[in-house]
């Protein structure tokens, strides 16, 4: 209770912010510790809270990478970033998160361009009703919301670590999760079952997805220390954003109840504040294996916290991955 009053409330925490925060807040704050030229990949920037966060640091003059399915939505996106800042540097690159052919392709094209790469945000999330499965033969939302993402990392990650140590500046990589993650018990999180299932729930798969984002930072966060590179990752709750989805579901239940709802909602740069704080804050330097929500470290599940479920979900996923890029979908 006392949280939800927090919550509600916008109180803030150790960080200076809270749930009410913006990302043009917590990023202006942080002009004049920015470092200059860098550069950042944000997945599912092309509507929602990936666009709010791509458009805010396009803003604090950070060179853009958004990889897209739909390059025409892509293209649309770029063309409002360049009106609100002529001065950006946008670049479109073609993917499919749930197929593990389009993240290589992704990848080759991007290292190709000889930037460096400072952040990396994995933010595209994806929500099916009905079970669907990837060209890959495997569950759409868990393809495309943990193992694209956390095979698109390992095929940047050497590129991170490599401009960390000739820049001298940290990188930083964002896995944005949700706290509906805490619904997911130990016996729902069966990495084969995640694959294929029998039975399908498509909020009990978003939250399975969500809940692997979190043990994922974790594990690398490890081994990141453990190689000694300076380059951290954290995973992040956004909140519960206001969408069009939200908005058309008023007609069905009371003025009273849809008011009290919205006041628990956030708008789409308050959902945006705690990717853009764990991406650009100097507050976060050295700061690695953190769950966070209204831009300040918060408390994730028993199940998110086992380092046992970390190192086997890692390990089951490496070999996945290793056995379907020797056998591509045919």
């Amino acid at each position: 209770m006392k949280e939800t009053l927090k919550y509600l409330a916008g109180i803030t925490g150790p960080s200076g912010y809270g749930s009410k925060s913006t990302a043009e807040q917590v990023t202006q704050d942080c002009m004049g510790f920015i470092p200059s030229n860098l550069t950042a990949i944000v997945t599912g920037a092309t509507s929602g809270i990936g666009a709010e966060t791509a458009r805010v640091l396009a803003k604090r003059g950070v060179r853009i990478i958004i990889p897209a399915r739909d390059l025409r939505k892509a293209a649309r996106v770029k063309e409002s970033l360049l009106k609100e800042n002529p001065a950006a540097d946008i670049i479109l690159l073609e993917i499919d998160l749930s197929s593990f052919a389009s993240i290589q392709r992704f990848c080759s094209e991007f290292l190709s361009l000889g930037l460096p790469l400072h952040i990396l945000i994995n933010n595209a999330g994806k929500y099916s009703q009905k079970l669907e499965f990837s060209e890959n033969k495997i569950e759409i939302t868990f393809a495309t919301n943990y193992l694209g993402h956390f095979l698109l990392t390992e095929m940047l990650l050497e590129k991170m670590v490599e401009t960390a140590a000739e820049t001298g500046i940290q990188g930083r990589i964002v896995n944005v999760s949700s706290v509906i993650h805490s619904w997911v018990k130990r016996n729902n999180f069966c990495f084969s079952k995640m694959l294929s299932p029998k039975s399908y729930n498509g909020t009990r798969a978003y939250a399975q997805s969500k809940l692997a984002n979190i043990l994922h930072a974790k594990e690398l966060s490890r081994l990141l220390k453990g190689r000694k590179a300076n380059v951290t990752i954290n995973a992040v709750h956004p909140g519960i954003v206001k969408t069009g989805i939200i908005r058309e579901y008023k007609g069905f239940i009371t003025d009273s109840l849809f008011f009290m709802a919205s006041k628990l909602l956030k708008s789409i740069s308050q959902g945006a504040a705690t990717t853009c704080y764990t991406a650009l804050s100097p507050r976060m330097a050295g700061v690695s294996g953190k769950y966070f929500a209204d831009c300040n470290e918060s408390r994730c599940s028993a199940l998110a916290n086992s380092e046992i479920e970390a190192h086997k979900l890692r390990k089951q996923t490496k070999a996945l991955i290793h056995r379907r890029l020797l056998q591509p979908a045919s």
